[in-house]
């Protein structure tokens, strides 16, 4: 059995009463041998050791870790001045871009904490999450304009709102009382800030869809985000020599903590507005890219782009992704152009990745297919992970390394989140049992690593976002000629997974086709949301009536 299955007994309550050895006595945490673990650390330490090295490229504008600091700070200084500090509630709503990465450093410097929102998520969602957040601060970039004031008008506090106005938006309107730039043009880079003197302190609110359609906010603090961005730096093996590309969204699990990471080891960020491949392949050449993070589609945009879009390279270039695990010839696609593929799992409660597919050198020498069934395995925890098993959630059992007992993922540790924020009921159900209970579905092998099978939460992964099953059921049912409705992911070579639709229609109802639903669901919810297959007819059923989704999963691999 893996040594940290065996630590899972270990009783830290028992351990901490123990008292009055000599290694108790006269022995104080003072300034001097304790201060508490922050990414806010990192850029100090990266912008004194590294002073003039090129910190953040964004398009024509380049800055060098002096100056991202002092952007930083000054981010700090405005918003203090305008009465944000402990507590509260800082909204960006950005792509990747230098704005939404001194967020990550600007907002906690002032004890306020970071909500990075989905820019793909619709008003009433964006509003649902601001009033929820009571996000004192709203900063946007200008082509989200639209969906933000739709998204405002249903907010009944006020909100001070700053503009993004960057030069490669697509369009859209200046909101704000002022601009970003003006914004951190009238900071302080001699700013006092302080760390936290806390770690326990929030540092990010993140929301997740999770199994209903009224998303969760989660919630981290700063030790878990200083330690996840070590296990980041040590599974990923970053370096000063870094160059990282942002096709990962900073929204997601705060860029999986590679927001702080990266800085961590002073490597360079290289910001990317949009996924688009041939954008992609010209930064990895022009900047030597050699560090990228994304969902499965990600590398399948990338391996189908145009002969004239692909752009030659000499280096290895390292790429994470997680979700659903990519196809066996999307990795040898990829591996042939330059890239080395790993897997990682994780969740949004977790900080992101917890899991990864450690590499054993005595892969090297197997088939392709053999290889690749065991890369898409999620894997090892991380090493920042104090414990991962996975376990009978009724007898809080393992279950045993065969491959085939079937339980549920369950982790321990500094990564997982404080909780979900107002929400104690959920956040007791999450914890039961003194582990973090996921919902995913593995199986353990032989050489401890994890292989998910299922998900219990019904969460459908497409493109890298979370679709909440019964959110889309909701609004089905809400259709005048819809009696019954079941949700459930189909595969896509493309998107991971896709929603598909069961639905049996009212008698006597009148005549509507799968594209009349889709338009409908168009109407009420975020469009990557919306079902792309929709199936008539009756739903399989247990005999208490309760809808049996197996079924249906099974059938939706046909379609």
């Amino acid at each position: 059995m893996p040594i940290w299955h065996k630590a899972k007994h270990i009783s830290l309550g028992r351990i901490a009463t123990v008292a009055g050895n000599i290694y108790t006595q006269d022995l104080d945490k003072t300034q001097a041998n304790f201060q508490p673990q922050t990414p806010l650390s990192y850029l100090d330490w990266a912008a004194s050791v590294y002073p003039n090295k090129t910190a953040v490229i964004h398009g024509d504008k380049t800055y060098t870790y002096t100056e991202f600091r002092d952007r930083c700070v000054r981010l700090a200084s405005a918003l203090h001045r305008r009465g944000v500090g402990l507590g509260d509630t800082v909204s960006f709503m950005s792509p990747n871009g230098p704005a939404m990465l001194e967020a990550h450093y600007g907002v906690p410097m002032v004890g306020a904490v970071l909500n990075a929102l989905n820019f793909r998520l619709d008003a009433s969602t964006i509003s649902m999450i601001l009033k929820h957040a009571e996000t004192k601060v709203l900063i946007t970039d200008r082509e989200f304009s639209s969906v933000i004031s739709a998204a405002l008008e249903k907010v009944d506090h006020k909100i001070i709102v700053i503009d993004i106005d960057d030069p490669q938006a697509n369009g859209g309107d200046l909101i704000g009382e002022m601009d970003y730039e003006a914004l951190i043009g009238g900071g302080d880079p001699e700013f006092s800030w302080s760390m936290p003197t806390d770690e326990w302190q929030a540092i990010a609110l993140n929301y997740t869809s999770g199994t209903t359609g009224n998303p969760k906010g989660v919630v981290y603090h700063h030790r878990g985000a200083f330690l996840n961005a070590m296990g980041d730096v040590v599974m990923g093996g970053l370096n000063r020599n870094t160059i990282y590309l942002w096709t990962l969204p900073m929204f997601h699990c705060n860029g999986w903590c590679f927001t702080w990471a990266v800085t961590s080891v002073a490597g360079t960020h290289v910001c990317q507005r949009n996924v688009v491949p041939a954008e992609i392949f010209v930064k990895i050449k022009k900047y030597n890219v050699n560090f990228m993070c994304g969902a499965p589609i990600v590398l399948n945009m990338m391996v189908h782009a145009s002969a004239d879009d692909k752009a030659q390279f000499d280096q290895q270039v390292e790429v994470i992704t997680g979700g659903a695990a990519p196809p066996s010839t999307i990795i040898s696609s990829m591996e042939k152009m330059g890239f080395n593929v790993t897997h990682m799992y994780g969740l949004t409660e977790c900080y992101g990745p917890s899991t990864v597919c450690a590499w054993q050198d005595e892969w090297s020498d197997l088939p392709l297919d053999q290889k690749s069934a065991l890369m898409a395995r999620q894997g090892v925890r991380y090493p920042t992970l104090f414990a991962q098993a996975v376990m009978n959630p009724d007898t809080m059992t393992s279950v045993p390394a065969d491959g085939k007992t079937m339980g549920e993922i369950m982790l321990q540790g500094n990564t997982v989140m404080k909780g979900y924020l107002k929400n104690p009921e959920a956040t007791a159900e999450a914890f039961k049992g003194g582990w973090y209970h996921t919902g995913d579905i593995a199986v353990l092998h032989p050489d401890g690593y994890v292989e998910v099978k299922d998900r219990s939460k019904d969460v459908i992964i497409s493109g890298g976002e979370n679709i909440s099953s019964l959110e889309v059921e909701e609004t089905l049912y809400k259709h005048s000629e819809i009696m019954e409705a079941a949700v459930v992911a189909r595969p896509d070579d493309k998107w991971g997974e896709l929603a598909c639709a069961f639905v049996t229609l009212k008698p006597f109802a009148a005549p509507v086709t799968d594209k009349d639903i889709m338009n409908y669901c168009r109407d009420q919810l975020a469009h990557f949301k919306v079902p792309k297959t929709i199936v008539f007819g009756p739903l399989p059923k247990t005999s208490t009536g309760k809808i049996q989704k197996f079924i249906l999963r099974d059938r939706a691999k046909e379609l």
